[in-house]
């Protein structure tokens, strides 16, 4: 999914110049009116923004479908309601699954019905057709944010799977009952195992997981529940 694309390198000046724009933003915009791909592409541009277009959610399915390499940066999708053969709402409840882009949808015609579909499916925002620049780069900021966010959590969320994946069977034991506030004592009795056994796995659990203090392991092993 677009969270799972392949890291590309910059190895021209192009490719550096397109790097430094998608480490700003990235906006993939899918609609079947080719003005209006035309004058968005421009406008997020203008801002500095990385811009891909696409006329229909098929061709853009199809490029995703390729997990080509790209750029690192936050991400998210502008999509029109009405289209041919995919709607904007079917993508959207495609897409749901498959990665963190936020996802803004627009529309010239869709009613309440529409938009109240897609903020249960979880569209940050749903723009009127024809919208104010300001007001659809106010919400596109929104939305890189989000994904800005997004993108950390899963990245921290990974470092600590990776960690936690170090520790052996007992440690990791020994790691949630310390979470839990049992003392060394109480985890020699329960696991019948000697006192300085204990605290010889809660040190190797200490340094596997990277942390100083007790609230720093419970922390990482709430983090990761």
């Amino acid at each position: 999914m677009i969270r799972d694309l392949c890291i590309r390198q910059p190895i021209t000046v192009s490719d550096r110049r397109l790097a430094e724009r998608c480490a700003r933003g990235r906006v993939v915009v899918i609609d079947d009116d080719a003005e209006i791909l035309l004058a968005l592409c421009a406008l997020f541009e203008l801002e500095g923004y990385a811009c891909e277009t696409y006329d229909s959610a098929v061709a853009f399915l199809q490029v995703l479908s390729e997990n080509g390499p790209c750029f690192p940066g936050p991400c998210c999708l502008l999509c029109d309601v009405r289209m041919p053969q995919i709607d904007g709402l079917e993508l959207q409840r495609r897409l749901k699954e498959l990665g963190d882009a936020p996802m803004l949808l627009m529309s010239g015609s869709s009613g309440a019905p529409e938009a109240a579909s897609a903020f249960r499916a979880g569209a940050l925002d749903f723009l009127i057709k024809p919208m104010k620049a300001e007001t659809l780069l106010d919400a596109v900021t929104k939305a890189l944010a989000v994904s800005a966010q997004r993108q950390h959590q899963r990245t921290r969320r990974d470092e600590l799977a990776t960690r936690l994946n170090a520790l052996t069977e007992r440690e990791r034991e020994i790691a949630q009952r310390v979470a839990l506030g049992q003392r060394n004592l109480e985890i020699a009795d329960a696991l019948g195992i000697a006192l300085r056994t204990v605290k010889r796995h809660r040190h190797q659990v200490m340094e596997k997981l990277e942390v100083d203090t007790l609230v720093d392991l419970v922390h990482v092993i709430d983090e990761m529940k």
